[in-house]
C-alpha cells in the first residue's frame, strides 16, 4: 500500500476541494491516460485496486505509471465514543485529486486493449474519470 515513509505533522485538516488542477494535467510518460473529471479524495486502496485491475487486463504487458500519491492522512474516532476528547487517529491516507489530473498512464499496449484496462481502472475509483489518449500518438478511440 502506498503511504509516505515519515512526514511531519502527524494529522492534518482537511482543505477544500474547489477549482482545476494546478499541474499534472497532460499526459508525460506514457501513451493512454486516466484523467479525473471531478475533485476528491482517492485513498490509498483505490490506487491499488486500480493498477491491479489496469495490470491484470494487460497481462502483466506494457508499463503503467501511477500519478497520484496518497499523501494526507484521514483520522477516525474509534466507535462509541463521546464527542470531544480531541482528534482521532490516523487511519489511512488519501490522494487529493481535482479535475484534470492525469491519474495514471499506461504505454506499450495497442490502443483498444489500453482502453479496456484503464475503463476497468476507472471502474475501482470513487471519482468520474475519461480515457484520453497522448496527442502526437497516431490512434485516437
Amino acid at each position: 500500500m502506498l503511504m509516505p515513509r515519515k512526514v511531519k505533522h502527524r494529522k492534518q485538516q482537511r482543505g477544500r476541494l474547489t477549482g482545476q488542477a494546478k499541474g499534472g494535467t497532460a499526459i508525460t510518460f506514457g501513451d493512454y491516460g486516466i484523467q479525473a473529471l471531478e475533485p476528491g479524495w482517492i485513498t490509498a486502496r483505490q490506487i491499488e485496486a486500480a493498477r491491479i485491475a489496469m495490470t491484470r487486463h494487460v497481462k502483466r504487458g506494457g508499463k503503467v505509471w501511477i500519478r497520484v500519491f496518497p499523501d494526507k492522512p484521514v483520522t477516525k474516532k474509534p466507535a462509541e465514543t463521546r464527542m470531544g476528547s480531541g482528534k482521532g487517529n490516523p487511519e489511512y491516507w488519501v490522494a487529493v485529486v481535482k479535475p484534470g489530473r492525469v491519474m495514471f498512464e499506461l504505454s506499450g499496449v495497442s490502443p483498444e486493449l489500453a482502453r479496456e484496462a484503464l475503463e476497468r481502472a476507472i471502474q475501482k475509483l470513487p471519482i468520474r474519470a475519461k480515457f484520453v489518449a497522448r496527442h502526437d500518438t497516431e490512434v485516437q478511440i
